[in-house]
């Protein structure tokens, strides 16, 4: 499985936007997927995780009510609206996935698969 994050941009403080995580591989449908963040200087972090049928999700804090992650299994896709932005949430965001779901919430995950990031900005 190969993963590609793209929707990435400069966007101010307030406005949405919605990144993709693109899936090759017919087995992508049985992983579960998760975003991740790293902002410079700083650690990644794990912003959010959903299951591989799309029934159960899971947030960080500081995103939930403004993030929403999603599937479409039918097109390999995994997306994450960001809404409310905040200078604070930029990042180069990358998407990763793995049989278990909350492995990806874990404090060191080691998904089984990395995809490349995409780069976000929020102005204030």
């Amino acid at each position: 499985v190969q993963l590609q994050a793209s929707g990435g941009g400069l966007v101010q403080a307030g406005e949405p936007l919605r990144l993709s995580c693109s899936a090759s591989g017919r087995i992508f449908s049985s992983y579960a997927v998760g975003w991740f963040r790293q902002a410079p200087g700083k650690e990644r972090e794990f912003v959010a995780a959903i299951t591989w049928s799309g029934d159960s999700t899971y947030y960080e804090d500081s995103v939930k009510g403004r993030f929403t992650i999603s599937r479409d299994n039918a097109k390999n896709t995994v997306y994450l609206q960001m809404n409310s932005l905040e200078p604070e949430d930029t990042a180069v965001y990358s998407c990763a996935g793995d049989l278990d779901f909350w492995s990806l919430t874990a404090a060191q995950p080691k998904p089984a698969y990395w995809g490349q990031g995409t780069l976000v900005t929020v102005s204030s």
